[in-house]
This record gives C-alpha cells, structure tokens and sequence, in this order.
C-alpha cells in the first residue's frame, strides 16, 4: 500500500449506522466510499434479472460472478449499474432484500466479491472507507484503521427504518435487518471486534458524534 494512501474498514451488523458513517467520514478525509452491501444487492439484481431460481447454486453463481458491476466510489454521487443498466434504486427494494442471502451464502460468490471489493478499494489514489460485511477481516484486513460499529437491536431498526420510510412495512423491516443478520452470522462474524479491530457502540451516539469519532481515530493512526 503506497505511503500517501489511508484505508479505513468499517464492520457491523445491519443498521449499526455503517453506510451514513463511512459516506461522511470519506467526505471528511476526503478519501473515496465503497458500501460493498450495495454490490451483494447489485448482483443479486442480475441473477433476479435473469429469472434464475435463488435454489439453484450453479445458475446463481454463474449470473453473478458473470455480471459486470460498476460503483462509484464518490461519497456525493452515489450510483450503481449492473451490466449497463443502472440500479441504484433497485438494490435498496425490499424485493433484493429479501434474495441477497441466496448470494452471500455460497462461498463462490462471496471469494468473487471480495476480490472485486480489493481491487475497487485499491483503485483510488488517495485511499478508501469501505463498510460491509467482514470488511475487517476477510475483504481488507491490512487497512489502517479497521472499525467495528455496534448499536442494540432497537436502534438498528429505528435507523434502517428511517433510511427506508414508508417504502416498507415492520415485518418487512425486521426481516431485512434481523434476518439476514441472522443468516450472514453463520458465514462471517460481524459482531465481535477482531484482534485489532476498534470496538465503537453507537446506539446513543448520533451520526455526527460516530464520524467525529473515527475520523479523531484516524488522525491518531495517521
């Protein structure tokens, strides 16, 4: 990793305030943003989009690993297309919410991913604040600062509730945040600081307080 570059990973659970955090804080340093959920949700569009069944492990790889991904990486222009076609709108319905867990269960899509999340990362010159799922310790664990944010069960559903509003109902809420939580906890571990990683519990912290936080990490790892 050049000497002039800073990287920053940022881990946690569904609604823990991972996105929001990382965006500002990239803003703040003036470094790019990368919200790997988003490429799971953009992948998983194209395999829906090729009408392939989420039981069928081989036709879901295949549409996947296939699927030409394109993300910004600027924290103020936030887009994302999946073989030409943008859908940035799309990967936050509650219908690619609902089969994300049919892509991040199989471990050759998730290897895939992860190799392209890298090779993203690393594409920017002045470094990277990249959240998602184990982000701290499988996707870049040599970052220079890794993040683990925590909140309880109550604030995580009041913050993805407020990202969402009414596009979806509280069944539908509890499912995209504490189900697939539940689902992705069998595959990595998002929920326990690594050695290394630095532990920060937002529930009663707010957004501003959370970026104040880790970008005053930064400036002491710097």
């Amino acid at each position: 990793m050049p000497a002039d570059r800073f990287v920053i990973a940022i881990d946690g659970p569904s609604g823990s305030g991972k996105s929001s955090t990382a965006r500002e804080v990239a803003r703040r340093l003036g470094l790019g943003y990368l919200d790997t959920g988003a490429m799971y949700r953009a992948v998983t569009v194209a395999f829906l989009d090729a009408g392939v069944d989420p039981a069928d492990t081989d036709a879901v790889v295949a549409a996947t690993t296939g699927a030409a991904i394109e993300i910004s990486l600027d924290p103020d222009q936030r887009w994302v297309r999946v073989n030409g076609r943008d859908v940035t709108t799309e990967i936050r319905e509650p219908r690619t919410a609902q089969h994300v867990s049919a892509v991040s269960r199989i471990p050759q899509c998730r290897t895939d991913l992860v190799a392209r999340q890298r090779a993203l990362m690393d594409s920017d010159p002045r470094g990277c604040v990249a959240e998602g799922r184990d982000i701290t310790t499988v996707v870049y664990p040599d970052a220079d600062l890794r993040i683990l944010l925590t909140a309880s069960e109550q604030a995580r559903l009041a913050r993805r509730g407020g990202e969402l509003g009414a596009s979806v109902d509280a069944a539908a809420l509890r499912d995209q945040v504490l189900r697939r939580d539940a689902d992705d906890s069998l595959l990595v571990n998002f929920t326990t600081a690594a050695d290394g990683v630095r532990e920060l519990d937002t529930s009663d912290m707010t957004l501003s307080e959370v970026v104040d936080a880790i970008v005053a990490l930064a400036k002491e790892t710097a």
